[in-house]
């Protein structure tokens, strides 16, 4: 019996070994893809945005750094001018339910009007399946997808890693300086940055 239960374990830790690890993403691979539900219970999928710029950004709206972003207005501005030239903007929400930043489908719509938030869509992910596959660990975070669902940045909004309002004037805009060099036909000279903010609330 000792022995057939060594050879099950065995053969169990065989099979744990060679399963294939998650990838964590990176700059000019494929882009994780994803399916889930907004907040107004619809279902989304990365791949029905093919053909269009996507960013992702991870938010926590009780998180500090979010809210610098939010009260100054500059997160809106960025959404708003993203949008309007026909990129897709999916906010993403990772807290796990009871911990914060965790919100239900009708707190997130009125978080997103209160705010004069402009994404096309607010993706609620409370098992943080969405998060752990792009390896999002922090808020906020933000992830640059082309057309054809390859990454093109990740990491920081900015490079100002502060909670303070004040600081968001002098901030070198990590996701606006990606997107201007990829519409000029230029490679993305900072791909990849630390992001910086709250932990993401798996």
């Amino acid at each position: 019996m000792f022995r057939d239960f060594v050879a099950v374990a065995f053969t169990a830790a065989s099979l744990a070994f060679a399963l294939p690890a998650q990838a964590t993403p990176k700059p000019g691979s494929p882009a994780p893809g994803f399916t889930g539900v907004t907040s107004k219970g619809q279902e989304v999928s990365l791949s029905d945005f093919a053909g269009r710029k996507v960013i992702l950004e991870w938010t926590n709206h009780d998180c500090p750094y979010v809210r610098k972003h939010y009260e100054s207005g500059n997160m809106q501005e960025l959404q708003e001018d993203m949008t309007a030239d026909g990129v897709a903007w999916i906010t993403i929400i990772s807290s796990k339910p009871g911990s914060q930043g965790y919100v239900e489908a009708e707190e997130a719509n009125a978080l997103t009007t209160s705010r004069g938030a402009a994404p096309d869509h607010v993706v609620l992910d409370p098992e943080g399946i969405i998060g752990r596959d792009y390896d999002a660990r922090t808020t906020p975070q933000m992830f640059l997808i082309d057309e054809a669902g390859t990454l093109l940045y990740m990491g920081a909004i900015d490079d100002q890693p502060s909670s303070r309002r004040n600081t968001v004037p002098i901030a070198h805009n990590y996701v606006r300086a990606a997107y201007a060099e990829i519409m000029e036909g230029q490679p993305v000279s900072m791909a990849a940055t630390k992001p910086y903010g709250c932990s993401v609330k798996y």
